[in-house]
């Protein structure tokens, strides 16, 4: 199954010639969860190759124009193109009426495949189908969330032991099921005779905010970390005011948190491509694992299981 980021813009509050506005398609398992669709990621979706149709939810942080104002054009392609499955939309409930304004934009024959989900307080999680979705709270001047997600642990079944035990086709699968079985020797079979522990892949996206307690709890221990990194250091005081990270605080976050995949993004219109190598360097200084600086139209598979 595809597990990867399809990064649709990159640009922070003011789109430029080579980065969009936000917007990132995290494919994973057949679900498409769309995080903070800015103007223009219906354009940026096509050149992609993907669609409506991929997209199963869609995560707003919070409502300020450069994560939101693409969201009337994907809901009313949604509409569109006929798309049948349900379609989620999680929004911090403080922006309700920012949510109304953007969901009924313009008139269009809508149809009635989209669930609201707003969130609110400290935790907010739901079922999302072959993961959980957790949302929490971040540090910005109007009220943003940061989202999650989280795959069951399971279990990986080990080939020799299988044979071993005479355990083969249907069996195998009842085995997973179930979790005992009769061998064709009369022999009861555990799953745990035949495999081993699974961990969880996970994922975090966090967008507008200083450091907090959420930053930390969003990124403790995912293997792909997708985090704005807005400023360099020398302006990580105009960062604080405005409520962002710096490419250093994104590096910080990530050694902190054991992070195994950093993806840089969110950057400001004041830093040009011959600025960009300083992200990846000052993230660097505190992070020695993979380090990605985000691009538009660039794919970010999720890194394959430990």
């Amino acid at each position: 199954m595809t597990r990867e980021l399809v990064v649709l813009g990159t640009a922070s509050a003011v789109p430029t010639r080579h980065r969009n506005h936000n917007g990132y398609l995290l494919r994973w398992d057949g679900q498409g969860f769309l995080f903070d669709p800015g103007e223009g990621t219906q354009r940026q979706m096509t050149r992609a190759g993907v669609g409506s149709h991929d997209v199963t939810w869609i995560c707003v942080t919070h409502f300020h124009g450069d994560h939101c104002l693409g969201v009337p054009g994907i809901v009313q392609r949604i509409a569109r193109d006929g798309v049948a499955h349900p379609v989620q939309a999680a929004y911090p409930a403080s922006g309700e009426t920012y949510w109304r304004r953007l969901r009924h934009a313009s008139v269009f024959a809508d149809t009635q495949v989209i669930a609201e989900r707003p969130v609110s307080g400290e935790l907010a999680t739901f079922d999302a189908g072959p993961v959980t979705l957790t949302a929490r709270p971040l540090s910005h001047p109007v009220e943003a969330y940061g989202y999650r997600l989280d795959e069951p642990d399971g279990r990986r079944m080990i080939p020799a032991l299988l044979r071993e035990r005479g355990v083969e086709g249907p069996l195998i699968g009842r085995l997973q099921r179930e979790g005992t079985v009769t061998a064709p020797d009369g022999s009861a079979v555990r799953l745990e005779d035949c495999s081993e522990p699974r961990p969880g892949q996970s994922a975090a996206f966090v967008m507008d905010t200083r450091l907090c307690d959420g930053v930390f709890a969003l990124a403790d221990g995912v293997d792909l970390l997708v985090i704005e990194s807005t400023f360099l250091s020398g302006e990580a005081a105009l960062a604080a005011d405005y409520g962002h990270l710096t490419a250093a605080h994104a590096g910080r976050v990530a050694a902190e948190s054991g992070v195994r995949r950093l993806v840089l993004t969110h950057v400001s219109e004041r830093y040009g491509p011959d600025d960009e190598p300083r992200f990846v360097e000052e993230a660097g200084a505190f992070f020695d694992g993979d380090i990605v600086l985000a691009q538009d139209l660039a794919r970010v598979p999720v890194p394959r299981r430990a």
